[in-house]
């Protein structure tokens, strides 16, 4: 177990520093979290009923704290796995500037305030989403998947997608089918957007031993799937607008949005690599992947507020 390794060798003689609250912080990888909390609020502010100021900002702030807790679990589990990349080996725990115990104890703690948080802001169907999508992204996706299977990022991507589900019931304490459509958006649009990741840093993982697909399937076949993927993301996201569950500020944002996606995954989905290759359109993809999500859920609480 990595978390046990990186434990190990500290006690054998390196000695972790003491723990600086910008290391806890790293632990929690707030990059990620940025990406959590807004899809989160904008399920919340999509949901048809008004939620008291306070009662919204606690329950987005549990959400925001399970993720932090997935994630300082997450490098935890795998601090010496990170150690052997050259995109983690800076983080906490690898670089020893943080003792694995304190690590998991922040975890714990964290993961275990947030479902307290989430139970007094809102209703208890949210904290046990919460929960679920804390247990899934530690257990399934870390321990389980990550490690032994190239689909590890289509079947956990249900895991990052989880957050504006979790919004929306928070508000409401049930579950509809506009959430749901956007649970399935974020899905789908994982793979896309971690493979055009892993393309670029394939060397890595390799070096790691994790079997991402470009490792595993060989860059061919990955290429492939990311566009894929990316059709039938772009199918799942313009789809609320002829259900009726959006209207036009949203269709429309989601056809132009998700055109230019397709556009650049068919770049990635039909090119071939040479020695050298810098790799630029893998990552134009990756970049504009985040923005799309960022945009995309923009819209969702844009078109609600319109037609409202």
């Amino acid at each position: 177990m990595a978390g046990v390794n990186m434990a190990q060798s500290l006690t054998h003689g390196e000695t972790a520093l003491p723990a600086d609250w910008r290391d806890l912080f790293a632990l929690t990888k707030p990059r990620v979290m940025s990406l959590v909390v807004f899809t989160a609020l904008c399920g919340l502010l999509a949901a048809p009923v008004s939620v008291p100021p306070v009662l919204a900002f606690s329950s987005i702030l549990a959400i925001a704290l399970g993720a932090g807790a997935s994630g300082a679990l997450n490098q935890w589990y795998e601090a010496g796995l990170d150690a052997k990349m050259k995109r983690t080996a800076g983080r906490p725990l690898p670089a020893g500037r943080l003792d694995p115990q304190t690590a998991l104890q922040f975890g714990i703690g964290l993961a275990a305030f947030s479902l307290f948080l989430m139970l007094f802001a809102s209703n208890w169907q949210a904290t046990l989403l919460l929960a679920v999508s804390i247990l899934f992204y530690v257990f399934i996706y870390t321990m389980w998947l990550k490690p032994r299977t190239p689909q590890n990022i289509v079947i956990g991507g249900a895991a990052g997608a989880f957050p504006p589900l979790i919004g929306w019931v928070a508000a409401t304490g049930s579950v509809a089918p506009l959430p749901v459509m956007l649970f399935l958006l974020i899905f789908l649009w994982t793979p896309p957007h971690f493979w055009a990741l892993a393309l670029f840093v394939r060397s890595d993982y390799a070096a790691a031993g994790i079997p991402m697909m470009p490792v595993v399937a060989g860059e061919k076949s990955t290429r492939r799937q990311i566009l894929f993927y990316a059709l039938i993301m772009a199918a799942a996201a313009i789809a609320p607008w002829p259900l009726g569950y959006t209207g036009a500020l949203y269709g429309w944002t989601a056809t132009i949005l998700s055109a230019l996606f397709v556009a650049l995954s068919v770049q990635v989905g039909t090119r071939t690599t040479g020695e050298g290759d810098l790799m630029q359109p893998e990552k134009r993809l990756f970049a504009y992947s985040i923005a799309y999500l960022f945009i995309l859920f923009g819209a969702v609480v844009a078109d609600h507020w319109w037609t409202i």
